[in-house]
């Protein structure tokens, strides 16, 4: 992940993911799609990521949620040692976000860096500006630094089976009982270098705002480099 050439090279993958449901009258859908645009040049990445978590219940809506982030890696010390920063927005109608902007910076070390094995922590400080609905309907807009941990993570096996993952836990320095958690997590089944039979499993909680999300879904995965 960390080691590249002089020249510059791109990734663009898009992923789509759902559910079907109905049984007796009953009916509910999900469905997940994500956009990824990454660019590596000599010792720094830019990643830009897009999700939209659409899904409903016997027509009642469940989700609506979006995520839009720029973040970058910097490799400009030690090996296997780097630097990142963040910015990221949400709104989710699941977990009561109406707005949220977070944004900072940390840093980062890779246990393993393979072509096969990739192991990675991070930690770092965040700035929180949140626009939330709370448990009892209160619309809240508040501000906070949060220490922001991430596992990532990222293995193939015999070149067909890929696990990754990519796990948040997010805490508020003033307030122990204001955390986020997010979860991200992968298992692919490539077809050939660019398609994969992809199934993903994402949990989120923000514990201010009481409400929580476990999405199960399948479906496809295309990624392309150049």
């Amino acid at each position: 992940m960390a080691q590249f050439g002089d020249s510059t090279h791109y990734l663009v993958s898009y992923t789509s993911t759902g559910s079907i449901n109905k049984a007796d009258g009953n009916s509910a859908y999900l469905l997940n799609n994500g956009l990824r645009f990454n660019v590596k040049k000599n010792s720094i990445v830019l990643n830009f990521n897009n999700n939209w978590l659409y899904g409903k219940q016997n027509e009642a809506l469940t989700n609506n949620d979006y995520s839009t982030s720029l973040d970058f890696n910097l490799y400009k010390t030690f090996p296997n040692f780097f630097y990142w920063g963040l910015a990221n927005y949400n709104t989710s109608y699941s977990l009561n976000i109406n707005n949220q902007l977070l944004a900072g910076a940390g840093v980062a070390y890779n246990f393993w860096d393979a072509p096969n094995a990739y192991l990675n922590i991070s930690d770092g400080l965040l700035y929180d500006a949140s626009d939330l609905t709370l448990s009892d309907g209160v619309e809240q807009r508040y501000s906070t630094i949060r220490n922001s941990f991430r596992l990532q993570f990222r293995f193939v096996i015999r070149n067909f089976i890929v696990l990754n993952g990519s796990n948040f836990f997010q805490h508020s320095l003033r307030d122990g009982e204001d955390y986020n958690i997010r979860m991200n997590n992968q298992l692919e089944f490539k077809l050939n270098q660019w398609l994969s039979l992809t199934a993903t499993s994402n949990y989120n909680r923000i514990n201010r705002t009481q409400k929580e999300n476990l999405l199960l879904s399948y479906g496809l995965k295309f990624e392309r480099y150049f």
